[in-house]
This record gives structure tokens, sequence and C-alpha cells, in this order.
């Protein structure tokens, strides 16, 4: 049975957070989608943060990455008021827009920030441009952000199949961002993850550590890219 939500007209959609996260991954294996997470923790992104360092992800989510990745301090913000039901023992939540982080955090204390699908639910790219501010102060001199989103580019197609989809953004639009912010990117990938858990690719863990060893694949099945960016020291 589907229950419809009362929503008032003018109710913005960061006050229905909650509710559309829900209704997307409420019937997906959360235990799968945390075991694939596991994974691309391990075999990628850990590469580009150190291992006893202090890490921050933006809008957490339900914590797939920050509860996997290996870390010395771990730290969570997202708007959504169930992220710290899924944060596992040692993560810190604060519930609060990204763009608002220093309230919460303090200036120059992160060796990484990370962000995933999420600078395309940003409404204008005004606000961008406060998210990736905001990320700088938060991170050290020296420290990095990871960004991993849908490229506009290469999943035209499917990318406004979610509602709240608000910008289209490649990587090159984001690197830009990114560089205008004041960061250094060091490196850009378009195509890496296919574009969602909803993919025809198989996302069992040993295909994704298979997927992952052959960068050559992500040109035919990938469509979210992958940046990293240096906060100058």
């Amino acid at each position: 049975m589907t229950t419809a939500l009362k929503i008032a007209a003018e109710s913005p959609l960061e006050d229905l957070v909650e509710s559309i996260y829900r209704n997307r991954f409420g019937k997906q294996d959360l235990a799968r989608r945390a075991a694939v997470w596991r994974v691309l923790c391990r075999d990628w992104f850990e590469a580009y943060i150190p291992r006893d360092g202090r890490v921050l992800e933006v809008a957490a989510g339900y914590c797939e990455f920050i509860n996997n990745v290996r870390a010395g301090e771990k730290v969570a913000v997202d708007l959504n008021p169930a992220t710290g039901l899924h944060a596992a023992p040692g993560v810190t939540v604060h519930q609060i827009a990204a763009e608002r982080l220093e309230e919460v955090v303090p200036a120059a204390h992160f060796d990484s920030a990370f962000m995933s699908n999420f600078l395309e639910h940003c409404r204008t790219r005004e606000q961008v441009l406060s998210v990736l501010s905001a990320v700088g102060h938060a991170l050290r001199p020296g420290g990095r952000v990871l960004i991993l989103g849908p490229n506009y580019a290469a999943c035209a197609a499917e990318y406004y199949d979610y509602f709240d989809h608000h910008l289209a953004l490649t990587d090159r639009a984001v690197a830009e961002a990114l560089e205008l912010s004041g960061f250094e990117v060091e490196v850009q990938r378009p195509r890496t993850l296919p574009f969602s858990f909803r993919s025809k690719l198989p996302s069992a863990p040993w295909l994704v550590r298979l997927y992952l060893k052959f960068p050559w694949a992500w040109r035919f099945f990938g469509a979210q890219f992958f940046l990293v960016a240096r906060r100058p020291r």
C-alpha cells in the first residue's frame, strides 16, 4: 500500500528529504549496498584518504561511505533526520545544510571530505559554490575533497528520472566550480561507476571489485564522474 504525502504548495523539497530517501531506497537491500560501499572504500577511495586522518562526509544519506571508510575521525552532515539512525559507532552526525558546515565543524580541521550524488540536488549554481566554499573552509591546507556524481553528458536520458535533481552537471562543470572555489583539481575522470544501483550492470561486491580493476570498462558502463581536488597549502 502506498501512502501519499500531503504537501503544501510552497513546501521546499529540503523538508521532504527523509520521505524522498525512504521512497527511493526503502525497497533496496541496504546490507548489499553497504557491502558494495565497503569495496568502493577499500579498493578505490581510500587511496586518497589518510588511514588515520579526519574525514568529513557531506550529504551522508544512509552513511554508506562514512561507515565503511577507515579513518581516525569520521563526521557526517545531512539534512535528513534519519541519517543519525544509520551511523555506525564512532561516526558523529550533524543535521544541517552543507553550506552551513562552519556552524558545526572547526575550520581547517579535516584531511579529507567526500560527497556522492549531491551537487545535482542543489537548486542553483550559486549554492554549489557555497557548498564548495564551506568544504574548503573545513579542510586543512593540503586537504582533499573527493566528489562522485552523475555526469549529465553520459546519462542525459536518465538524469531527470530523479524528482529532486535540479542541476545538470558534468565533470568539466564541477571541475570549473572547484577551481573558482580555490581548489586545485588533481584527478578528473568523466566516467567511472554506472548511473545508479538500479543499473542493469550487476552490483555484487565481487563484481564491483572486478569492475574497479579494469578502468577501460568505465568508458562503456560508467556514467558518474569522479573528481579529487586539493585545498592549496
